[in-house]
């Protein structure tokens, strides 16, 4: 397995965490290149989502990325994995809440009002699953190609 795209990853790692907040977050990965933004955005997505879906992605620290990601995800040449993660973005409302505990809230709110055998973003669920493993080649593909240009 190829993963030329974690050269990037691996030395920045450490230096940017995704557990303290918005605020440090966003201090952090700015100090990034733009190459180094778009693999560290698109692994944490792609690593989250597929081990356990969207809800996953958003309920824990990962989601404070997530509009890093939709970016992320269109320059790696997936657009649809990136419009799945945005229209799935709405269902937390508009702003896009960064806070942990806020997307958590409102998980927990459509758990109570639908089950907890509904599926929420659901369509979206299914779109991007297939996305992040077939378009572009799938996730891996697309991520060494955009590193193998940098």
């Amino acid at each position: 397995m190829d993963e030329s795209y974690w050269k990037f990853v691996e030395p920045i790692w450490d230096d940017v965490s995704i557990y303290d907040g918005e605020k440090i977050f966003l201090e952090q990965y700015s100090k990034l290149t733009e190459e180094e933004k778009t693999l560290f955005s698109a692994h944490w997505a792609q690593s989250e989502i597929m081990n356990g879906g969207l809800g996953q992605f958003f309920s824990n620290s990962t989601g404070v990325l997530a509009p890093e990601a939709v970016n992320a995800f269109m320059k790696l040449g997936m657009p649809k994995t990136a419009e799945a993660i945005k229209q799935a973005m709405f269902f937390f409302g508009e702003p896009y809440p960064r806070d942990r505990s806020t997307r958590e809230d409102k998980l927990e709110e459509f758990f109570d009002k639908n089950g907890d055998d509904v599926i929420p973003m659901e369509e979206q669920e299914d779109v991007i699953a297939e996305a992040i493993e077939e378009e572009n080649g799938g996730f891996e593909n697309a991520a060494n190609s955009f590193a193998k240009k940098c």
